[in-house]
Parts: structure tokens; sequence; C-alpha cells
């Protein structure tokens, strides 16, 4: 994978052209990949969906497939608030600030209307992919509380990302396969 990744990336270096911005070399980049994909393949599940399918029950017991997607939205916020205080040099707040207040916003945040759980979900993720293109090298290696509140680099958000992301479109309950899974969300 990394030589095609590699090949790819240097052909859209040469594509953009001067100006534009790219991942720092110290960044993970098989796991952003992995996130980037699944993101990708996240989306398509859910905009297979209609609109009052999202109200249906997900393989999640007690949520619907809206509440699979506002966990989906929300993980990618709290990182992306992890990596924006990295970046700015303030300290790593925790992903959530409880268990219960995560569940209380995803249960909130499933009784939104169709349009804007659908935008809750491509806003969150565009959001991630840019702090994270713009994380300078050495920070993915800064400290942070992960979702079980030990630290862990900020290398390893793009691997858990991916991996809500992949389990994620599962979940939906909407002909998501674990065949489709690349081999290493698989195995997770």
């Amino acid at each position: 994978m990394t030589d095609t990744l590699e090949d790819a990336r240097a052909a859209l270096r040469l594509r953009q052209g001067r100006g534009a911005r790219y991942d720092a070399p110290e960044a993970p980049a098989e796991a952003l990949a992995l996130a980037r994909t699944g993101t990708a393949y996240f989306a398509r599940k859910v905009n297979e969906l209609a609109d009052a399918a999202l109200y249906e029950p997900a393989k999640v017991p007690g949520l619907t497939r809206a509440g699979v997607i506002c966990a989906v939205a929300y993980q990618a916020r709290a990182i992306a608030r992890q990596v924006e205080a990295a970046t700015q040099g303030e300290p790593v707040p925790p992903m959530y600030d409880s268990e219960v207040l995560r569940l209380e916003a995803i249960v909130l945040g499933a009784t939104l209307p169709p349009r804007a759980i659908r935008h809750l979900f491509e806003h969150a993720a565009i959001h991630l992919d840019v702090v994270w293109r713009d994380l300078p090298g050495p920070l993915w290696d800064a400290s942070a509380p992960g979702e079980d509140g030990r630290d862990r680099p900020l290398r390893l958000t793009a691997t858990e990302r991916a991996r809500a992301l992949w389990h994620g479109a599962l979940d939906l309950g909407n002909g998501a396969r674990l065949r489709d899974l690349p081999d290493a969300m698989r195995a997770a």
C-alpha cells in the first residue's frame, strides 16, 4: 500500500501545484488513508438511506441510524478539538467531558432533521481532515487523552477514526458487509 500511496501522493502534488497544503511527512499516512477511505464509505452508506430510514433502529442496541451517524460525527469533533488544542500549544482536552454527556448529545443529535444529521457528519469529517492536514509533524506524537481516558499520541487518532467509520458503516445495518472492510479494520 505504501508504494501505491506514495505514487498517488506524488501525482496529486504535481496536479495541485504550488500553494496546496499536505499532511506533514511525519503524519501516519496509512492510518489517515484508512480514515479517509472510511469517511467515503460511511458517507456512501449514509447517503443510501432514505430520510425516514435514519430513524430506524441500527445494529447497536438502543440506537437509531441517526444515533450512529451522530456518534461518528461527534467523535470527529472531539478529535478535531484535541488536534486544534495541540496545534495552538494549549493543554489537550479529554475527548468528552463525560460518557453520560456524550450519550446525551448522541440521543439529542439523533432527533435532528435528516438534512441536519447529514450535514453534521459531512462538516465534522471535513473539519477533522483539515486540522489533521495542518497538524505540524512533531505534534503527531503529542500526548492526548483517548476515548478511554488514557493518554495516547495524536497519531493514534487516525486509527481510532478509521475504526469508528468502518465499524459505524456496519452498525448502520443497510448493506455494509464485513468483507467490505480493509483487512486492518476487519481485525480491529
